[in-house]
C-alpha cells in the first residue's frame, strides 16, 4: 500500500515500537511471558516504570465450580425447558469471563448419572426431575462448546462411587447398574455407593467416566473429596463382604481401602492420558492430608484427615506424580487454630516441589459473608488476602472457588476485592509440564481503528495444529521499547480458538499496537504476531 506523507511519518513514529515487539517473536512453543507467571524474558530482570506490575500476571489458574448435585449451581432447578438450561448455563459462563474467570470444573456425573447420553449410566435426575428422562438435547456437548467458545477451559468434574442421595435402591430406574448389580453396592449415611472394593465395580465407573473423555472435547478430568465416603459417627463403612472376598494379603482393612482408592487413581491417569494426551487430570483433595501429631510429615493442623477417614492417601499421589495437577480444599481463614490456612498452604508448596504436579488452591467463595462462620469471613478481604499468602509461595499457581452461585453473589464484596487487587488484568491458564505438545503456528493478525473509537483485530491460525485459543496485548506505543515489551505480559484477553477470530478492543484506536498468540490445549504459545491498528492510509502491519 503506497503511503502519503502523513501516513509516513505516523508509520516512522510506531517504527521503535515494532522493532521492539518484534523482539517477543520467540522459539516455538515458548511463553512471551518467560518464566511462568513472570514479564517478559527481556524484561524480567528490570526496575522503573516500564517493569511489569506483579499484580498483572500473564499466567495463573482463575477457576470456578459449577455444581450439579442438588442443583447447586446449575441446571437452577430440574425439570426446566432446554432453552432455558442452555440460557443459564451461558449466563454462568458470562458471569466467569466478566468475573476474571479462565476455567470452569463443571460437574458432569454428580450421583451415577450422566449429563451426556452415556450407555453406561442413566440420564441426570438434576436436568429433568426424573432419572433417565432425556433432556432433549446433549448437556455436555454444548456446555464444553459454549465454554471454548468464550476462551473458558472445561474441566469435566466426576464423583466416582456416589450412587444415590438416597438409600432406596428401588428409586433408581430399573435398568441402573446398581439395581442389576447389587452386589457393587453398600448403603450407608442414609445414601447409596458403590463399594470400590469390588473389582468391577471399580472397572465400571472407570468405563463410564472415559465415555465422556474420549467423545468429548474436555480439557481436564477433575474428582473432588469423594472416595470412601465422609465418616458416619459410631457406623464403619459396611465393606465386611468385599473385604473377606478381595483383601487377602492385606496389612489391614485401611491399608487395604486406600490401595482400592490408589488403584482408581493411577488407573484413571493412564487411561485419560492415553486417550487424550494433553487433557489434564487433578483432584481437589480435603485439605489436611495428616496432621503433624499423626504422622512428622503432617501439616501443623488438628483438623479431619483425608488419609484415615477418606482412605484418600493424597500426599502419596503427588509424590508418585499421579496428577498433573493438585487442588486441595483449603476452606479456613487465616488464623484458625485446628487448620490454619497460613498453615497449610506452605505445607502443600513443601509436597509438590519437584514433582512438576502444579498446584492451585481451593477457596471457601460460600463463607465469606455467612453469619455462621467465623468473624474473619465477617471481613471483606479475606479471600483477597488468601491470594496476598498464595503469591509469597512460587509453586502456587492458581486458584479455584466453590462455587458459581457464591461468587455471582459476591457477598461483601469479597470477590470484588480479590478482582480488583489481584485479577484486574485477564490471565491464560498455566500450561503443566507433563502435558507439553505441539503449539500452533504464528497467527496472522490484521488491526483496524474503528469510525467511533477503538480498534478492530481479525486473527487467522497460522500453521501447525489447530489453535484452541488466542491471547491479545495492547503496546503502549508511546513509550521506551521496554516499557512496550513490558505491556505485552498483560493481557487485553484470551479468547476462543479455531481457524478465524475478530476481537473488539474498545480502547484502542490509530495506532494502537497489538501482540497475539495462538495456544494449544495445554495453553502453551507459539510464535507472537504483532500488528498495528493503521489508517486507511496507513500499512496494516502484520508480524
Amino acid at each position: 500500500m503506497t503511503r502519503t506523507r502523513n501516513g509516513r511519518g505516523r508509520a516512522a513514529a510506531l517504527a521503535l515500537t515494532l522493532a521492539a515487539a518484534s523482539s517477543l517473536l520467540l522459539a516455538p512453543g515458548a511463553s512471551a511471558a518467560g518464566p511462568e507467571g513472570g514479564p517478559p524474558a527481556a524484561q524480567a530482570a528490570g526496575t522503573g516504570p516500564c517493569t511489569p506490575d506483579p499484580a498483572l500476571p500473564r499466567r495463573q489458574m482463575r477457576g470456578v465450580w459449577i455444581a450439579s448435585v442438588v442443583n447447586i449451581d446449575w441446571p437452577a432447578s430440574p425439570g426446566l425447558g432446554v432453552q432455558e438450561q442452555k440460557d443459564g448455563f451461558t449466563a454462568l459462563l458470562d458471569q466467569a469471563v466478566a468475573g476474571g474467570f479462565n476455567t470452569v470444573f463443571v460437574q458432569i456425573r454428580p450421583t451415577a448419572d450422566a449429563f451426556w447420553p452415556s450407555p453406561y449410566e442413566p440420564w441426570s435426575q438434576w436436568l429433568t426431575g426424573v432419572q433417565g428422562k432425556d433432556p432433549g438435547y446433549d448437556p455436555l456437548a454444548f456446555m464444553v462448546a459454549a465454554a471454548h467458545e468464550r476462551g473458558l477451559r472445561f474441566h469435566a468434574w466426576f464423583n466416582p462411587y456416589r450412587v444415590s442421595m438416597q438409600d432406596d435402591v428401588t428409586k433408581l430406574v430399573p435398568t441402573h447398574p446398581a439395581r442389576v448389580h447389587p452386589d457393587w453396592t453398600v448403603s450407608y449415611g442414609g445414601k447409596l455407593y458403590y463399594d470400590p472394593g469390588v473389582p468391577a465395580a471399580r472397572r465400571f465407573v472407570e468405563d463410564a467416566m472415559m465415555d465422556a473423555v474420549t467423545r468429548y472435547d474436555i480439557d481436564g478430568v477433575h474428582f473432588d473429596d469423594y472416595f470412601y465416603p465422609y465418616p458416619v459417627a459410631g457406623k464403619d463403612f459396611p465393606d465386611d463382604a468385599s473385604f473377606a472376598a478381595y483383601g487377602a494379603g492385606s496389612a489391614d482393612r485401611a491399608a487395604w481401602r486406600r490401595h482400592n482408592v490408589d488403584l482408581l487413581v493411577d488407573e484413571m491417569r493412564q487411561r485419560i492420558h492415553a486417550a487424550r494426551p494433553q487433557a489434564a487430570f487433578g483432584i481437589s483433595p480435603f485439605g489436611i492430608w495428616r496432621n503433624a501429631s499423626t504422622d512428622p510429615a503432617g501439616s501443623a493442623t488438628g483438623g479431619f484427615q483425608a488419609y484415615d477417614g477418606l482412605n484418600a492417601d493424597t500426599r502419596g499421589w503427588v509424590k508418585k506424580g499421579w496428577l498433573d495437577y493438585v487442588l486441595p480444599q483449603v476452606y479456613w481463614n487465616i488464623g484458625l487454630p485446628v487448620a490454619d490456612y497460613a498453615a497449610l498452604v506452605p505445607w502443600w508448596s513443601e509436597q509438590v516441589r519437584g514433582t512438576g504436579t502444579a498446584l492451585w488452591i481451593g477457596q471457601a467463595a460460600y463463607k465469606a459473608g455467612d453469619p455462621a462462620q467465623p468473624a474473619a469471613w465477617q471481613q471483606p478481604g479475606e479471600l483477597s488476602a488468601h491470594l496476598d499468602l498464595d503469591a509469597a509461595h512460587p509453586e502456587v499457581s492458581g486458584d479455584v472457588f466453590f462455587s458459581m452461585k457464591d461468587v455471582a453473589a459476591d457477598r461483601l464484596g469479597s470477590m470484588t476485592r480479590v478482582r480488583q487487587e489481584h485479577w484486574r488484568r485477564p490471565a491464560l491458564a498455566p500450561s503443566l509440564p507433563k502435558l507439553d505438545g505441539p503449539v500452533p503456528g504464528r497467527p496472522r493478525v490484521t488491526a483496524r481503528p474503528l469510525p467511533g473509537g477503538g480498534a478492530e483485530l481479525r486473527i487467522t491460525a497460522g500453521p501447525g495444529v489447530a489453535p484452541e485459543g488466542y491471547t491479545v496485548a495492547r503496546l503502549d506505543g508511546r513509550g521506551a521499547p521496554g516499557c512496550a515489551l513490558a505491556d505485552a505480559s498483560s493481557l487485553l484477553a484470551v479468547t476462543g480458538g479455531g481457524a478465524s477470530r475478530t476481537f473488539t478492543d474498545p480502547d484502542g484506536g490509530r495506532g494502537a499496537v497489538y501482540v497475539v498468540t495462538a495456544v494449544n490445549r495445554n495453553q502453551q504459545e507459539g510464535h507472537p504476531a504483532v500488528a498495528v491498528a493503521a489508517g486507511p492510509e496507513e500499512p496494516e502491519g502484520d508480524g
